[in-house]
């Protein structure tokens, strides 16, 4: 029988017990209980020392460089919580918000040595439930038994890493017409992944030909831009553009992907954008909150251009890594259609960044 959660299904699970404040069971060869700093309680954070062991934050490099820590494991760094550390000051190793208040929340003893692995996947896990890139842990032994006695998620990281890594399944859940202004001959597609994530959308203007490149747009969704009209970036205008030119055109496809962020989620996002109002640039934010430069996944919309018949492109976009990308998943840009729309007073240093520090063609 076949009721058993699999790995794909294990992962969707701890992903939300992280975000609800839940500890999950990581077994390797070792084994770690892990909790998010983000949703951490003091009550937990007194279960987490009741164990006998000191908990370590696991936090990634950028986010250690910010706070002076050496990131002796590379990509991480593995720091132990001091005995007097309460509540206030595991968050604020994770978020950024207070550094300018308490600028050194050293001398830390940070480990090296030894293997990582686990506290690495932590990290990922945490990542990809959108909350801040820190984890809290503690190593266990017995993980079965501990996790049947406290009835938690329990992940096996052989089994967890080459699902992370792999391409998501997508599958098609509904479509329908759907008159726009930019277009009445529009079809709207959904696709839901198997991993638990966000759905995802394909916007199609007439009826592209499968047989020759189509225009194509991958938008990364944006609600302060899309919905909110912001002045911060160009989002907005990208995407309306886009859809106007393909309704001029009188085909296309328009792949909306809900990777708010450029994929760190929405509550992330305007963590950095409170740093830029301190005065960082947008790769900077997200480093001072641990994130990489871009944490998107543009497979996704590789893999619904081939769901949707096509293997050829004409793609409309600045960015050289979503040409790559596209490449590299086999499908063909045959053509880049520059989109340079929505440039203001307000998002004149994030467009001079993007081009700088992200490579974009502007």
């Amino acid at each position: 029988m076949a009721f058993a959660p699999d790995i794909i299904e294990d992962l969707a699970r701890a992903r939300g017990d992280l975000r609800m404040g839940v500890p999950i069971m990581l077994r390797g060869t070792d084994s770690l209980l892990v909790m998010a700093a983000e949703s951490l309680s003091v009550a937990r954070l007194a279960d987490l020392r009741s164990l006998g062991k000191p908990p370590v934050v696991v936090l990634t490099s950028h986010r250690a460089e910010t706070l002076k820590a050496t990131p002796y494991d590379g990509d991480l760094a593995r720091i132990t919580v001091p005995d007097e550390a309460d509540l206030w000051w595991v968050r604020a190793m994770a978020d950024p918000k207070h550094d300018m208040d308490v600028p050194m929340k050293g001398p830390f003893q940070i480990a090296r040595g030894g293997d990582a692995s686990l506290h690495r996947l932590a990290i990922q896990l945490v990542k990809t439930a959108h909350l801040l890139p820190a984890a809290l842990v503690i190593p266990l032994d017995n993980p079965e038994a501990f996790a049947a006695e406290h009835r938690l998620t329990l992940i096996d990281a052989g089994l967890a890493g080459p699902a992370i890594a792999a391409e998501a399944s997508l599958h098609p859940v509904a479509a329908a017409r759907l008159p726009m202004v930019a277009s009445e001959a529009g079809r709207l597609h959904i696709y839901r992944p198997e991993d638990g994530n966000e759905e995802h959308y394909a916007i199609e203007i007439g009826n592209p030909s499968r047989d020759e490149p189509v225009l194509a747009r991958l938008h990364s969704a944006c609600f302060t831009g899309d919905v909110l009209g912001s002045l911060k970036c160009d989002c907005g205008p990208q995407l309306n553009g886009a859809l106007n030119q393909m309704g001029t055109e009188g085909a296309g496809v328009l792949l909306y992907l809900n990777q708010e962020g450029r994929g760190i989620g929405l509550a992330n996002k305007m963590r950095a954008y409170a740093l830029q109002d301190q005065g960082f640039d947008t790769v900077e934010a997200n480093h001072r909150l641990g994130f990489e430069d871009d944490e998107r996944d543009f497979r996704i919309g590789a893999a619904i251009l081939r769901r949707l018949g096509f293997n050829s492109v004409r793609l409309m976009t600045n960015n050289p890594r979503k040409m790559a990308m596209m490449e590299k998943m086999g499908i063909s840009v045959a053509e880049r259609v520059p989109l340079i729309l929505g440039q203001t007073p307000q998002n004149a240093a994030y467009l001079a960044t993007k081009a700088k520090k992200s490579g974009h063609l502007l």
